[in-house]
């Protein structure tokens, strides 16, 4: 089989994220493309997967770590993928790992809660990790438990393991080319597969190459339903703590967006008073 080049045109007229989608991402720290990826690849998916994939060194660009023409590559280039994927991280985005998670037929056990590599503690930036699911996947199965809105509270890797169950938890049920982009610290685990039939899971954390500022189609930015997404709150929130959400999630839009006056019911604006001299 034959991939065409893709002229540079085409590849920069990928669809983007809009204002609206990004502001989801941002509150629940993931985002899901049901069925994206074309039922062929799919197919070709499941016995690339069996096989394993080779590791790439860190930092590796994407066609490096990819050749055109690649599996991974034609994923990484199906238009709905392409698209989100370049307005979370932007162009020319750097590979940190790739891996294959497998669950066995009734092997009896599930990954503990755990958010990756939480020695991060940037807040004007983010990893993204692409989780691409080539089967349908039942509630059986085992789908990746994840709990929404968990991303920006700073804990270190499998802190939460000890979580067995938060209301408003989220167990992935889904169909054949879903693909799912997560914030690196989205509390998240594989569950245990109770089916007859091995579950695949794909992984690809990307790094950022360039500043994560404005990367999306922001001309719905002034939209009330931006404001809407920032200000979700989820069933496992403290009355109190679950405040600080909040403002973690302003301090991240004010950076991704370059609006140093964006706020949410001034949680941010109050805090920042710094009067440089004293009132007369």
């Amino acid at each position: 089989m034959t991939h065409p080049e893709r002229s540079p045109e085409d590849l920069e007229h990928r669809p983007l994220l809009d204002s609206v989608r990004m502001a989801r991402f941002v509150a629940h720290g993931s985002l899901r493309l049901d069925a994206a990826v074309p039922a062929g690849l799919n197919a070709e998916a499941i016995g690339f997967l069996a096989r394993g994939v080779p590791d790439v060194p860190y930092g590796s660009a994407v066609a490096d770590a990819y050749p055109e023409g690649s599996f991974v590559r034609r994923l990484l280039d199906v238009p709905a993928v392409a698209g989100v994927l370049r307005g979370l991280v932007g162009p020319g985005p750097l590979v940190d790992h790739h891996a294959v998670h497998v669950r066995e037929p009734h092997e009896g056990s599930a990954q503990p809660l755990h958010g990756d590599a939480i020695i991060d503690v940037r807040t004007d930036a983010f990893d993204v990790q692409l989780m691409y699911y080539p089967q349908d996947v039942t509630l059986d199965m085992g789908g990746t438990l994840s709990v929404p809105g968990s991303h920006l509270r700073r804990t270190n890797e499998s802190d939460t393991g000890r979580y067995q169950n938060l209301l408003g938890q989220s167990r992935l049920v889904c169909p054949a080319g879903t693909v799912v982009f997560l914030h690196h610290g989205l509390w998240h685990g594989g569950r245990r597969n109770d089916s007859d039939g091995i579950r695949y899971m794909f992984k690809i954390r990307f790094n950022p190459a360039v500043r994560q500022r404005r990367l999306w189609d922001t001309s719905d930015l002034a939209d009330p339903r931006v404001a809407a997404e920032l200000s979700t709150t989820f069933p496992w929130y403290e009355p109190a703590t679950g405040r600080l959400e909040l403002y973690n999630r302003v301090l991240l839009w004010r950076s991704l967006t370059g609006d140093a006056s964006f706020d949410l019911e001034h949680w941010v604006t109050r805090v920042s008073n710094r009067p440089e001299e004293d009132a007369v």
